[in-house]
């Protein structure tokens, strides 16, 4: 992630909770939040994903003058993808299927969130990736390359408030040895 900050807004909280159809009042009511053991608003468990936003690089996210993964004008958007100049998204193969660019495409297959204490409006966070494992595995279509992804997210002081750690997947052949 190129983004430096990501600000934890109560609005944007409000919105992502509403996004992901979350009504628990805890994410917007100010009276309600209170009245619980977390003393006031706090963000929905997985609304760090939305420091993507931020981040201007960020392939999923629409660019003036290009061409975007979800424009929608092909089922999957991704019509192009591997050799198009414009750069119109799915860098990975698109959806896992391979987006029609036969390179066998990444799956996203798994997510992990690490709460170290629960976010709230005013928080300024700060993501910085760091180096996650690397495994084959020997699947029923050939060899299976995992790679982990980590990024920590600390707050205005340093404190480290959240761990997201992701995995994805993609075919790579045959399988030839064990782990790397």
């Amino acid at each position: 992630m190129a983004a430096t900050e990501f600000p934890v807004e109560k609005g944007a909280i409000l919105m992502f909770a509403r996004a992901v159809g979350d009504t628990n009042p805890i994410y917007h009511d100010e009276d309600y939040a209170g009245s619980t053991e977390m003393g006031g608003v706090i963000a929905p468990p997985t609304f760090v994903q939305s420091a993507a936003q931020f981040d201007p690089d960020y392939p999923l996210r629409p660019k003036p003058g290009q061409k975007w993964f979800g424009s929608g004008r092909t089922p999957s958007g991704t019509a192009g993808a591997a050799s198009s100049p414009e750069g119109d998204g799915g860098a990975s193969g698109g959806s896992g299927t391979g987006g029609g660019s036969g390179n066998g495409g990444t799956l996203h297959a798994e997510q992990e969130f690490t709460y170290h204490r629960n976010l709230r409006p005013g928080d300024v966070l700060t993501a910085t990736a760091i180096p996650g494992k690397r495994w084959d595995k020997e699947g029923r279509s050939g060899r299976l390359e995992f790679a982990e992804s980590v990024t920590e997210y600390r707050d205005q002081t340093g404190e480290l408030v959240v761990t997201a750690r992701g995995v994805g997947v993609r075919t790579a052949g045959p399988v030839t040895g064990g782990s790397r």
